[in-house]
């Protein structure tokens, strides 16, 4: 294994070419220091070169990165990671392409960030590459992206809070998606729709159940969700309104749980801690109408017959590799809020509030995440080598990745509220 001071580059952003990854490369070429030294990776050199002649346009006095052109088998990946520091993936659908990505990192040291939201395939990658990542040093962090940086950080700024100012532990944490305005790219509705050609029912539920990602089994204690809410999806929660089910709440919902593990469980948060994510509704009605709509869905889906068409319908409304347009996508905007109940005996826990913004396009909020969080592992060395290595989860990058994100003009802030 080379050491990572004597390796080529930094980074190496795989999939440069896909709609994700060019926007990546765009943020890098715009925000990152020009000292960085970088490459871009893909299967075809000519497509990368018209890239990097596309982003170099943002930045004309920088340094292009270099072109690594390359094919997804194992024994090519090998050699490509072990010319970098880190890699940035983007390469999806992720249970398709980027298994052999996590091992090659895992096995040669490489640091590796994506931003996959693919539970199933996030779990078999624990169960076959943590211990090996770990014990070569490789730091690997799934979900970096929309799925799940916001849910992950506010959860650990809630529960920081609460230890750092009141001495408390954390019982639990909702959050709700605000305000969502955006379009999936193609990439997306591709990984969506096909992940049940790939895993079985059985897979994706073992993968979904509470607490599967977690090292450390969750706590028993039920929250005292009301039974409306089992049956019809819909909670009243003060300072969050009316909410109903989530499609992004299962791999949210997962990241935190293995956050609160990986710290060490009732030792982190608190013994009795829960994190439940849901979305914003105007009504009670539209918030059952949309919850029984997502059940029909998820049933549709796993019929494949029906799940082909849908397949076939959304290949022709967006291809792979492309999304909104420039004008669509600085209109999107994404904004997560959370409440947080301290683990107390008082009928009047105290209680904090926290909240995630960013106003543009999303995907491109995507690369941000990718961008910083790259430069966490690369400058941070005091807490590369506390992390020591394993698939480990957004948060766990902890206030620098916070802090690099607000200097990028994501708002994320968090408070105790008044008794």
């Amino acid at each position: 294994m080379a050491s990572s001071d004597s390796r080529k580059y930094d980074l190496i952003l795989l999939g440069a070419t896909g709609y994700t990854g060019k926007l990546c490369a765009e943020y890098i070429i715009r925000s990152l220091p020009t000292d960085l030294k970088w490459a871009v990776s893909g299967r075809s050199h000519e497509r990368l070169a018209a890239v990097v002649q596309e982003v170099s346009a943002h930045n004309p006095d920088r340094v292009q990165p270099a072109v690594e052109a390359t094919t997804l088998s194992l024994e090519d990946l090998r050699l490509l990671v072990q010319k970098t520091r880190l890699v940035l993936n983007t390469v999806g659908p992720y249970h398709r392409y980027s298994s052999p990505v996590v091992q090659a990192c895992a096995e040669n040291g490489t640091h590796y960030l994506d931003v996959t939201g693919e539970s199933p395939w996030v779990y078999e990658m624990i169960q076959k590459y943590h211990d090996l990542a770990k014990q070569n040093g490789a730091i690997i962090i799934p979900e970096i992206g929309l799925e799940s940086s916001p849910s992950d950080l506010l959860a650990w700024s809630l529960a920081t809070l609460f230890k750092e100012k009141l001495s408390l532990n954390t019982k639990e944490v909702v959050a709700s998606v605000h305000e969502l305005r955006s379009q999936p790219s193609g990439g997306t509705l591709a990984t969506l729709l096909g992940l049940l050609d790939h895993y079985s029912l059985r897979e994706v539920s073992k993968a979904s159940a509470p607490w599967a990602l977690s090292p450390i089994a969750g706590p028993k204690w039920s929250t005292g969700v009301p039974f409306s809410t089992k049956i019809f999806g819909v909670r009243q929660k003060p300072n969050l309104g009316t909410l109903t089910t989530s499609i992004t709440a299962g791999p949210n919902v997962a990241i935190v749980q293995r956050t609160w593990g990986l710290l060490g469980g009732p030792d982190s948060y608190g013994p009795n801690f829960q994190y439940h994510e849901y979305m914003r509704v105007k009504n009670w009605l539209a918030g059952a109408i949309i919850h029984f709509a997502l059940g029909l869905g998820l049933i549709v889906l796993a019929i494949p017959p029906l799940r082909w068409i849908l397949q076939y319908a959304a290949h022709s409304f967006y291809a792979p590799g492309q999304g909104a347009s420039r004008e669509d996508a600085d209109e999107a905007a994404f904004e997560l809020r959370a409440v947080a109940e301290a683990d107390e005996d008082s009928p009047n826990p105290r209680m904090a509030m926290a909240k995630f913004r960013y106003d543009g396009g999303l995907y491109y909020l995507t690369g941000v995440f990718l961008a910083e969080a790259a430069m966490v592992l690369l400058k941070d060395e005091k807490l590369t080598k506390k992390l020591g290595g394993g698939l480990l989860t957004p948060a766990m990058l902890g206030q620098p990745f916070i802090d690099r994100l607000r200097n990028a003009g994501i708002v994320l802030e968090s408070r105790i509220m008044p008794e």
